[in-house]
């Protein structure tokens, strides 16, 4: 497996998405992208993480940036997810976890002592040409979300004057 780093191309995709249909990440080429993995649907830290992006989608777009969440979850889940919690961005589904191992973020977890596969919270930021402008792996979720749209926003040229 390899690891991605900064400056890398970002491997390209085709998955169910919320709402039907597929999204391939090379028909966003020419935009920034923002491409958040998370593990589960409607679990608390997931939850407020997808609410945060909802949140900020606006100021995302307003520099040009599309924003798709990523997890094992499956196309119908990802609706329920988005109904219940108003969420707006993107989700889609990888249930066969092909995209989440071409990105290096099915990984070995463990708690409690109890060792298992999961998908350890990262987000990458992908600049115009889909290249890897930015990584956060084992994000914590308060603030980041904020982080991430400065990052946007200084890839974009749109940063805030001091």
């Amino acid at each position: 497996m390899t690891v991605l780093e900064k400056g890398m191309k970002a491997p390209d995709f085709e998955l169910p998405r919320d709402g039907g249909g597929t999204l391939r990440l090379s028909q966003l080429a020419g935009k920034p992208v923002v491409l958040f993995f998370y593990p589960k649907d409607d679990t608390s830290g997931c939850t407020a993480e997808a609410v945060a992006f909802s949140q900020l989608k606006p100021d995302f777009a307003a520099l040009g940036v599309e924003v798709v969440g990523i997890s094992p979850d499956s196309a119908k889940s990802h609706d329920k997810f988005k109904q219940k919690h108003g969420l707006t961005v993107a989700l889609v589904s990888d249930t066969e976890k092909t995209t989440l191992q071409e990105y290096g973020v099915w990984t070995e977890k463990s708690m409690y002592g109890r060792r298992y596969m999961g998908v350890e919270r990262t987000t990458f930021l992908l600049g115009r040409d889909g290249s890897i402008a930015e990584i956060w792996r084992k994000v914590k979720v308060p603030g980041h979300a904020e982080a991430v749209l400065e990052a946007a926003r200084a890839l974009t040229g749109n940063a805030p004057q001091q």
